[in-house]
């Protein structure tokens, strides 16, 4: 195997991926691959998939540039090459019938990527990094890395949001504190670009388990302001037994709720201690 297959591929061998340097700063991916062209040999030529064929290309160009791979960069590696390979499958089924070399070099790139994502697959398999061990419960539903993720949590020193949007999500039915707990978290440190409405109706999910009535409605209230969805105002004052003066209040709250997460005022904010 060669050293430009290993950089591009599975990094069994280390030494070979980053006994590569270069002094090219440019991220442009075009650049990258004009002074770097072992990054990019295994890719598709035409300019299909460009987006997704940048991000790998550019990650590669910044792993390249490390002493040493992190769990994290390498998971990043396999997200992107994941997204590479099935874009690239959709577009070898796109037949060029003048320019057929097209349609193989398409069909080559696919089969390629797939080896590749094997490859670092088997090759990350081991690795008990928080980051990896999360990709292979994820994609795999594997229970001995999810219990790494979820020890990871329990020690107080889980800290990737992507991460804990999921663990959070896992934990709705089986342990509704513990996904109470990591909501409340993501609404307190998230970046207000971040966040997710839908986290407003899994707190909701909660307080419905709970028989918290009014805590359902404000959190789904909340929702609905954040969110395009369109709300059934009969259904939603069902949840408060048609209370229309408790409704006027519950809204209020949600209002000042939303003002707090976008504000990155929440964190001990009145909203969070009601929630709590």
């Amino acid at each position: 195997m060669s050293n430009n297959f290993v950089l591009i591929t599975s990094f069994t061998v280390i030494g070979a991926l980053f006994g590569l340097f270069g002094c090219d700063n440019d991220r442009n991916s075009d650049l990258i691959c004009k002074n770097n062209p072992e990054l990019c040999s295994d890719l598709h030529k035409d300019s299909w998939c460009r987006f997704e064929k940048g991000d790998l290309i550019r990650h590669r160009y910044a792993l390249k540039q490390s002493s040493s791979p992190t769990g994290k960069q390498l998971y990043q590696q396999l997200v992107y090459l994941e997204n590479y390979s099935k874009c690239i499958e959709l577009a070898a089924g796109v037949q060029h019938k003048l320019n057929t070399d097209r349609t193989r070099d398409r069909e080559r790139a696919f089969a390629v990527s797939t080896q590749t994502l094997s490859e670092l697959q088997e090759f990350t398999r081991t690795n008990n990094e928080v980051h990896l061990a999360f990709y292979r419960w994820m994609r795999f539903n594997d229970q001995d890395s999810f219990a790494i993720v979820e020890d990871t949590y329990k020690q107080g020193v889980l800290t990737d949001n992507d991460i804990i949007t999921q663990l959070a999500a896992y934990y709705v039915r089986v342990s509704p504190h513990d996904a109470k707990t990591l909501y409340l978290h993501l609404l307190a440190t998230t970046e207000p670009a971040k966040i997710d409405p839908d986290w407003f109706l899994a707190l909701a999910s909660i307080y419905r388990q709970q028989q918290n009535a009014e805590k359902e409605y404000l959190l789904t209230r909340a929702n609905l302001l954040m969110s395009d969805h369109h709300a059934d105002e009969e259904k939603l004052l069902a949840i408060i037994n048609g209370n229309k003066t408790l409704a006027t209040e519950l809204d209020k709250q949600a209002l000042e709720l939303i003002s707090a997460v976008m504000s990155k005022q929440f964190a001990q904010s009145r909203s969070e201690m009601l929630l709590k």
